[in-house]
């Protein structure tokens, strides 16, 4: 099998090398030639970690339709504030029968793809992760480093009456991808937007004062910045509910993921060695916030207010993070009406996330 990865940051080089050891033939691609041309001849990338192993991948290219030709299965490893711009790209140069999955989606990502690439071919399947495989870094062009492999990613087509194919493509490529439900399981049940914006904002001080030289998780998260991830987790967990899915909170979701357990979130972080080394970011501007406040966060927060539940905590951090920033994350962000869905109802949104159609 033919597959693309799109982009080649931490995340799309350690995929690409990941399925190229799995025995796929694997091009990989990115916008900036910068970020490829130490390795764009060799086509050699080094993982570090729990893998180690030098990998030669098919291709590398910043040729996208070169990128796209062939491919039956096209991995989009970017951040979310780049899919829109990312299925703008490939618009050209879709075929019918390609799988496009998210990885992750964030909260919505495969409903913005959809939108944007569902004129072009009815044939194709979207999909989104839950989270991304991998917790990895890269320091150097062309070298991942692979901190830890989550034990199971769920996994989802939009609309889900495509499930079935997408999960008899994926048993022989991921098996750690598990195929559930809806993207209404995968969006919120999106960890990284109650563990990545708050702590960074809660941290600012010291992140602007040493450049980020502390360990993210293990020293930014304290007791006090715990219990208010937790308060986010608890207005996460309640607008999944109200859309009728049984979400995880972030403390199983640790052990699902990673098999740690504790005796509340602040334990279970701690307890994780996959969290071991992950260094913070070295300014707010950063994808903790630029991409988990306007694509998570904020279509969270519509979401909630759509349908009558508050949230409080995950607003404070929406509205700290556009002050802090000098931004408005509400009118750049994932909202209702951008993602053509201000009109719907409850059941008719669940149905169209099930089925399908125009929106």
């Amino acid at each position: 099998m033919n597959i693309s990865v799109i982009g080649a940051g931490n995340g799309g080089l350690a995929l690409a090398g990941f399925l190229t050891l799995r025995g796929f033939k694997v091009t990989l691609y990115n916008r900036s030639i910068k970020r490829i041309s130490s390795f764009m001849k060799s086509k050699i990338i080094r993982l570090e970690g729990e893998i180690n192993a030098t990998v030669k991948i098919f291709n590398v290219t910043n040729d996208i339709k070169e990128a796209l030709e062939d491919a039956k299965l096209v991995m989009i490893v970017v951040p979310a504030f780049a899919h829109a711009d990312i299925a703008e790209k490939i618009y050209p140069y879709v075929e019918d029968d390609q799988i496009f999955i998210l990885n992750p989606g964030r909260t919505f990502g495969a409903l913005e793809f959809y939108r944007k690439l569902r004129e072009k071919s009815e044939k194709i399947i979207i999909a989104e992760t839950q989270t991304f495989l991998f917790a990895s870094r890269t320091s150097n062009p062309g070298v991942s480093h692979i901190f830890r492999i989550k034990n199971a990613v769920p996994v989802s087509a939009l609309p889900s009456k495509h499930n079935p194919i997408l999960r008899e493509i994926l048993e022989d490529v991921i098996p750690e991808f598990q195929v559930i439900d809806s993207i209404l399981y995968t969006s919120f049940n999106n960890i990284g937007a109650v563990f990545h914006p708050a702590t960074l904002i809660l941290n600012a001080g010291r992140v602007e004062s040493t450049f980020g030289k502390f360990e993210f998780y293990l020293e930014g998260i304290t007791p006090s910045v715990a219990r208010v991830l937790e308060k986010i987790d608890y207005e996460r967990c309640a607008i999944a509910r109200t859309l009728g899915i049984q979400p995880l909170t972030a403390k199983d979701w640790l052990n699902y993921a990673y098999d740690v357990l504790g005796g509340n979130l602040y334990e279970v972080i701690h307890n994780n060695s996959g969290y071991q080394g992950i260094i913070a970011p070295p300014s707010l501007q950063n994808r903790y916030i630029l991409e988990d406040v306007p694509m998570s966060l904020v279509p969270m927060s519509e979401i909630a207010r759509k349908f009558g539940i508050k949230t409080p905590a995950i607003d404070s951090i929406i509205y700290l993070s556009s002050i802090m920033m000098g931004r408005d994350f509400y009118r750049e962000g994932r909202t209702l009406k951008r993602l053509g869905i201000e009109n719907l109802d409850l059941q008719e949104f669940i149905r169209f996330i099930h089925e399908g159609g125009v929106i």
